[in-house]
């Protein structure tokens, strides 16, 4: 069974940064992490799921939502089965519990198994 641990989370005040990683095991029957596009999915408090970006296979496709456009960078390494989110500029709004989920999945998140995530939390 695909595990994805996310981590990088913590404390950053308004303008700061982040980089969030995400690490791929479990791969079975033949599948590996470079098989799939990947993405970010965060939960602020009291809100519901919001897509933040996604990445192709190889990492040379990426999209990003409007609210972290110029902001956040969304790569990998398969050669390390890693997802990251670097994230830039931060603001309150940012904050949430940061998911990867495997695929490219943009909405509808309902009913859908995440991992423990990494909480980003921007304050002043």
């Amino acid at each position: 069974q695909v595990q994805l641990v996310e981590s990088g989370g913590g404390l950053a005040h308004p303008g700061g940064s982040l980089n969030l990683s995400c690490a791929a095991s479990g791969f079975t029957h033949g599948t590996i992490f470079r098989s799939y596009p990947m993405t970010w999915v965060r939960q602020g408090p009291g809100k519901e799921f919001e897509w933040v970006g996604s990445i192709g296979r190889t990492g040379a496709t990426t999209s990003l939502a409007e609210s972290v456009e110029g902001r956040f960078t969304i790569a990998r390494d398969n050669s390390k089965d890693m997802l990251y989110l670097m994230m830039n500029d931060l603001k309150p709004e940012d904050t949430a519990k940061y998911y990867c989920i495997k695929g490219w999945i943009m909405s509808d998140y309902a009913g859908r198994q995440f991992g423990l995530g990494t909480l980003v939390t921007v304050s002043p």
